[in-house]
């Protein structure tokens, strides 16, 4: 298919569009001093080489060009909590769980996942949490946390930030070595708390409120479940999931061998892996579950914070396991977390053309009309926030199907291997002769196309292996020209932006890396960095288990846990990395790149099985960002309409309504960015029921509640609405109820710091009827 060509007045308009973002940039640069704003290594730039396999399925330890790094963040003094004794005469594991909410912003930010311009939060569907799970063995010598996070993914400053705290309050109980940061991967939760420069942009700068709202609610989950341990058992099951994928890339798939084809039934992952955890008396105390689907049910239309399928399948087993308290609330966790999700689609119709419906499953995800931008793939409902229910639903009712049926319990050691490795100059042993490298960080064409699940704004197609003159120039002026080495070090990917030869103001990509695994008995969790297709994963989970197998540790699962410590994109296979779709264009590090991580992952399963961790390197830190680019969207004072006070009521309630129908009040409102400063009210909304025996009214639902929606309307000046709608559910109880607003407004008199302060509003009852 031909290339759309761009009319003179669409290359006007798109180098206006790229000179505006530069100058931008240029000018925000200008307002940080970029030398000595950083704590980190002083060997940063050492090279990663590791020796050769000496015999086959054996792999050398990091090899001694790895040094110790200093300390990457600057901490208050350690103040260590005493430990509490524990109970050690049992078989089994201190098990430890803990949800706190973390979900910042809500608005004036940007939601990070689809990098759409505009794409903004403007309200709240569900609240986002971080769930933590605490192992330790009987006499407490050994213990592993691992958090799953309803965020798009872990940055490496957030890690590093909840690793710092944690030091100064437990010393070195947790460490980088024992504790996993996952995300889940919502393409709906806020941006804005990296700190290298691609991401920043994608945010549209950093914001330390939503930073610090995140941070410390990792930090208060991981605490909950410390206080909360107590001694149990851990069951594991696994079993397909069907129905609720698709591989989006399926033209890239089949560039893997044919007989490695031959091996599976399906191009996609859908074994779910679960871990069932009880006290000793069987009394349930919390669920991990991974599997491998894209939380991208909400598509890039939506302006909502939500936790998306994934989050749903959560709140639905929690309310489960949970009765009689509201959504967040109660003591029994369980968390869905990623695995390799890379190439895995919920939107299970596929793609087709918007115009004229015909399919678009090509290899560059293209309609003869509107190229890639009219090529989407929908999900199985009527709209998106159905299609989340139906996915959700149905990877919840598998979980506790597998749960329900778990019988096979982990025991045996706890253990744990971490490594900082310097991505961008990695020794790559091909076989015993043969060497390759991985390379400076670095973005294709295919990257700016986006995939069926979000498009690209600009006109660019997927498996684009040629750059094209046009963009090549526009980038040379405005960023450099990229080095002839990293061109030939990413072949065949045309490079559009050579993200690791740019520095300023920050550099633009991540080089030093986070490797980890930890085991629980024969379970082997491996944390990748980013997001592995479904043939990378694979492959990755065999090499680690023939590792352990070649060590004595033949029955050992390993399980992929992503998106976990620091971003760096995707990883495809070498072969997948020809095709240059999407996927392979965000492969930053070059085509070894999953070659790289097997070897790298397979030294930590040698030194786990073999109990050398001690031996191994502890690399270079990574550095830590003193000033970052603020956000771009300003503080302003928010004012309420003349003869109105902020919660007013602007549209009242009707007087009744049916169960099935939507309650729906608006208030004067507030921009809710301010409640992430000043939590004196924990959620948006209430919709509470009065109960005449009491005279009370009883909180039913909350902003955590999926039969809810807050929407906040932005205005001028400082103007804005707030609605709140209740989508009534059909198990609703007939009865009087009402729906409460609690909001926080900035308020600042003249030659006066600004404040912010609470209010909260109560609209008319109404009565809900089955009929």
């Amino acid at each position: 298919m031909a290339k759309h060509s761009l009319s003179t007045l669409e290359a006007f308009l798109i180098f206006l569009l790229v000179m505006m973002t530069a100058v931008t940039v240029a000018l925000l640069s200008l307002l940080f001093i970029t030398s000595g704003t950083i704590e980190n290594h002083k060997d940063s730039g050492v090279p990663v080489t590791q020796s050769p396999p000496t015999t086959p399925g054996s792999t050398a330890t990091q090899g001694s060009t790895l040094t110790h790094g200093s300390t990457a963040t600057q901490g208050p003094p350690v103040t260590t909590t005493p430990e509490p004794p524990l109970f050690q005469n049992f078989s089994g594991y201190h098990i430890g769980v803990g949800r706190a909410d973390c979900t910042g912003q809500v608005a004036d930010i940007s939601l990070m996942g689809y990098s759409k311009t505009g794409q903004n939060a403007r309200g709240i569907l569900t609240r986002l949490y971080s769930r933590a799970f605490i192992m330790a063995e009987p006499d407490g010598s050994n213990r592993v946390a691992f958090v799953s996070i309803d965020i798009g993914m872990v940055s490496q400053r957030l890690r590093l930030e909840v690793l710092n705290r944690l030091q100064s309050k437990y010393g070195s109980l947790y460490r980088q070595d024992n504790v996993i940061l996952s995300g889940t991967h919502t393409h709906s939760g806020p941006g804005g708390y990296f700190q290298y420069t691609v991401f920043v942009i994608a945010s549209e700068g950093f914001s330390n409120r939503t930073f610090e709202y995140m941070v410390t609610g990792i930090v208060k989950s991981i605490e909950m479940a410390h206080k909360n341990m107590k001694p149990g058992k851990i069951f594991i099951n696994k079993g397909n999931v069907e129905g609720v994928q698709i591989n989006r890339s399926p033209s890239s798939y089949l560039w893997n061998p044919p007989s490695e084809r031959a091996r599976y039934s399906s191009n996609t992952d859908k074994e779910m892996i679960i871990l069932k955890m009880v006290d000793l008396n069987g009394v349930d105390l919390g669920l991990i579950s991974w599997f491998a689907i894209h939380p991208v049910s909400m598509n890039n239309t939506n302006h909502l914070v939500n936790s998306d399928n994934m989050g749903y399948a959560s709140y639905l087993f929690e309310q489960e396991k949970n009765k009689g308290y509201l959504p967040g609330q109660g003591p029994y966790v369980a968390a869905f977390a990623s695995s390799n999700l890379g190439d895995v689609s919920p939107n299970i119709l596929g793609p087709h053309c918007v115009n004229t419906g015909d399919s678009c499953d090509n290899a560059n995800s293209s309609c003869p009309i509107g190229g890639s931008s009219t090529c989407i793939a929908m999900g199985p409902g009527h709209d998106m926030f159905n299609s989340t229910q139906i996915i959700g639903g149905i990877i919840y009712q598998r979980a506790k199907e597998l749960y329900a049926s778990a019988s096979q319990e982990l025991t045996g050691p706890l253990a744990a291997a971490h490594q900082w490795v310097n991505m961008s100059n990695v020794t790559v042993w091909l076989n015993s002769t043969h060497t390759a490298q991985t390379c400076k960080p670095a973005l294709g064409y295919s990257f700016a196309a986006g995939t069926i699940d979000g498009f690209g704004s600009l006109n660019f197609t997927q498996g684009t292996t040629v750059g094209d003159p046009f963009w090549d120039t526009l980038r040379d002026q405005l960023l450099g020209k990229p080095s002839e080495e990293i061109k030939r070090c990413h072949k065949p990917k045309p490079i559009l932006l050579h993200t690791g030869e740019l520095t300023k103001p920050h550099p633009w990509h991540p080089d030093i890396v986070d490797v980890q695994m930890i085991t629980v008995g024969s379970l082997a969790i491996i944390a990748i960095p980013g997001e592995f297709t479904t043939m990378s994963g694979r492959r990755l989970r065999e090499a680690v288990q023939a590792e352990f197998a070649t060590y004595g540790m033949q029955n050992t699962t390993a399980v992929i846990s992503g998106l976990c410590n620091v971003y760096t994109h995707y990883i495809t296979t070498f072969e997948e990395y020809q095709a240059q779709r999407y996927e392979a264009a965000s492969t930053i590090y070059g085509p070894h790149t999953l070659s790289a991580y097997i070897q790298l992952f397979r030294a930590l399963a040698k030194a786990i099985a073999t109990d050398t961790v001690a031996n191994l390197s502890r690399g270079p830190e990574p550095p830590y960002f003193k000033q970052l680019i603020a956000s771009l969207i300003p503080n302003i004072v928010d004012r309420a309409p003349l003869g109105r006070n902020f919660g007013d009521v602007l549209q009242p309630a009707k007087p009744t309504y049916r169960v099935g129908e939507v309650a729906e009040v608006i208030f004067v409102g507030a921009n809710p960015k301010n409640s992430a400063e000043n939590q004196t009210h924990q959620t948006f909304l209430t919709v509470e029921k009065y109960e005449a025996t009491s005279a009370t009214w009883r909180i039913v639902h909350n902003d955590a509640s999926w039969e809810t929606r807050f929407y906040w309307h932005k205005g001028l000046l400082g103007h804005s609405n707030a609605t709140i709608q209740w989508h009534i559910p059909g198990t609703a109880q007939p009865g009087i109820y009402r729906m409460r607003y609690f909001g926080h407004h900035r308020k600042q008199d003249f030659l006066k710091p600004a404040v912010i302060l609470p209010f909260e509003s109560t609209s008319s009852a109404f009565e809900v009827v089955t009929s």
